[in-house]
């Protein structure tokens, strides 16, 4: 009968219990190398992470209203007031003039008759370039909108309206937003008050919409694509947008009150509304 167990060299022979738990060392000696070996060659794949409670809560309804009219004219809207007549501005036509006869085109675009500040660069929103904006169209930008769908296309939108860039970090953005609600609830279709949210979390502007009661239209520019088209850092910024289309003021004063913007909507889009 052969005996039981591994032949050594020389002849001698090692017990079966003896070759099982040199097998037994040997494998765990493996299991706590191939990890440091795979932690030394970089091939490691980490567990992948429990799902962020946040993240697995339903996502909590927008506050603001659908973007699916901006391309269409705001139901009660008169071309022949949001696009007052005038001199066309030296850069031709298609630049129209701004209410009170100053040219759309010019650095003083439209500032407030008797205004103690009027046609300065303060007052018009034409310091650092604006006033170049001043007649043109709004640019060919497509931006999502909160409430889901299809981009909307900024150059699409049809005015008169009244487009707000703002962001939650923001001071004044946050001072002025309940004045712009007010004033989409006084505009009764005669033009669109449209907040665009920039440079921003999509969670802290939904939290400003629904602690500020803000119900307007709202899109999303995650980077700062429209200051950059307009060649503006600068945030609030409000864009009043005629009938045709083109830019009538550009203002970057900071936060606006509801006098302030009924004075600025009467100047620039010809509609009279309640302060």
């Amino acid at each position: 009968m052969k005996p039981k167990g591994a032949m050594q060299p020389g002849g001698a022979v090692q017990p079966k219990g003896a070759v099982q738990r040199r097998g037994a060392v040997q494998r765990r000696l493996a299991a706590l190398v191939v990890p440091v070996m795979l932690v030394i060659t970089g091939c490691t794949t980490a567990p992948e992470p429990a799902p962020d409670a946040a993240d697995s809560r339903p996502t909590r309804p927008s506050p603001f209203a659908d973007c699916a009219g901006l391309t269409t004219p705001p139901p009660s809207a008169d071309p022949a007031r949001s696009t007052p007549a005038g001199p066309a501005s030296p850069a031709g036509p298609a630049s129209s003039a701004a209410p009170g006869g100053t040219p759309a085109g010019s650095d003083g675009a439209g500032s407030p008759a008797g205004s103690d500040n009027a046609g300065s660069p303060a007052a018009s929103g034409a310091t650092g370039g604006a006033g170049e904006v001043v007649g043109q169209r709004l640019p060919e930008l497509a931006l999502t909108c909160f409430t889901g769908g299809a981009n909307v296309t900024l150059a699409d939108v049809r005015g008169p309206a009244v487009i707000n860039v703002w962001a939650s970090w923001c001071p004044p953005c946050r001072e002025e937003l309940p004045a712009f609600q007010r004033l989409s609830q006084r505009a009764d279709g005669r033009f669109q008050v449209i907040g665009i949210n920039s440079r921003d979390r999509r969670a802290g502007a939904q939290s400003i919409g629904e602690d500020f009661g803000v119900r307007f239209p709202m899109l999303f520019d995650q980077g700062d694509s429209v200051q950059n088209a307009l060649r503006r850092n600068a945030i609030p910024m409000t864009l009043f947008v005629g009938a045709d289309g083109r830019i009538r003021h550009l203002d970057v004063t900071g936060a606006l009150d509801d006098a302030r913007l009924a004075e600025l909507v009467r100047d620039h889009l010809g509609v009279t509304v309640p302060a």
